[in-house]
């Protein structure tokens, strides 16, 4: 009669247990999945945020818990900007139905922001038709200036075959002007409460600004600063421009023209 007793009280707290163990693991399925479905949001949410700032802010507001104020304070930075802008734009938006320009724009935009993010480069901000870019604004780039360079070659190679492409469908081909420039400044988080967005804010994206539009008094596409020449890789040929007068500026600026880049062995940036 005892066994009898024994054998039964372990079989119901077998019974018991099990269920416990049965409803712990039901349990854990449930908070598994809760788990899996909020990693997808937050996966969905930033590949939406990247596309309104750079991927590594993105990640560090997802770190520091939203938190723009706290978790991307502001940092003075040695940084290189560049700012693109199409040519005659304002000829081709006269011409072009509006969808039709839209789209011509976006293949634009697309292909010169691919080449950007090719080079270690992040998009700041597209202003108009204009593009303005950042190289060692994220993280320290002692090549920011090769790679800027660089770069912008790239989207002239871009535009080239871009061109064929719109030739082949009847449309107009396009042009862009770059200026790059490398200075210090203050990097971070700026706007409104209501909208941010990653910025530079330096003296150098001003004058990236000039030399892109003192590319049509030039008649290049690409220029760089003296500042930008004595960082860059010697493989790099460049053609020396007449010193021209910049609003704003007190002194003329001496710009460079970027021909092309020779196969030499990459070396370090001074500085």
């Amino acid at each position: 009669m005892t066994w009898t007793i024994v054998i039964g009280t372990v079989l119901a707290l077998a019974t018991i247990l099990g269920g416990a163990l049965y409803h712990q693991w039901r349990l854990n399925e449930r908070l598994r999945t809760q788990l899996d479905a909020a990693a997808v949001d937050l996966e969905n949410l930033q590949q939406a945020c990247s596309r309104l700032a750079p991927a590594g802010v993105v990640q560090r507001l997802v770190t520091d818990g939203g938190e723009p104020e706290t978790g991307t304070a502001a940092e003075h930075k040695v940084v290189t900007a560049m700012f693109v802008d199409l040519v005659g734009y304002t000829a081709m938006s006269e011409r072009l139905e509006p969808t039709v320009l839209v789209r011509v724009l976006n293949g634009y935009y697309e292909r010169m922001s691919d080449a950007i993010h090719e080079h270690r480069g992040q998009v700041g901000s597209f202003v108009g038709d204009g593009i303005v870019a950042y190289f060692g604004a994220l993280q320290p780039n002692p090549w920011q200036c090769d790679d800027a360079v660089r770069a912008a070659l790239a989207m002239r190679a871009a535009i080239r075959e871009y061109n064929a492409e719109l030739k082949r469908e009847g449309l107009p081909q396009i042009a862009v002007g770059i200026g790059i420039d490398r200075g210090p400044g203050v990097a971070g988080l700026v706007g409104s409460r209501e909208r941010r967005q990653y910025a530079f804010i330096g003296r150098a994206v001003n004058l990236a600004a000039r030399l892109q539009a003192l590319s049509r008094i030039h008649q290049v596409d690409i220029l760089v600063t003296e500042a930008v020449r004595v960082q860059l890789n010697m493989g790099f040929a460049l053609t020396p421009m007449p010193a021209t007068p910049v609003k704003g500026l007190a002194e003329a600026v001496i710009a460079y023209a970027v021909i092309r880049e020779r196969s030499v062995e990459r070396e370090p940036a001074v500085g």
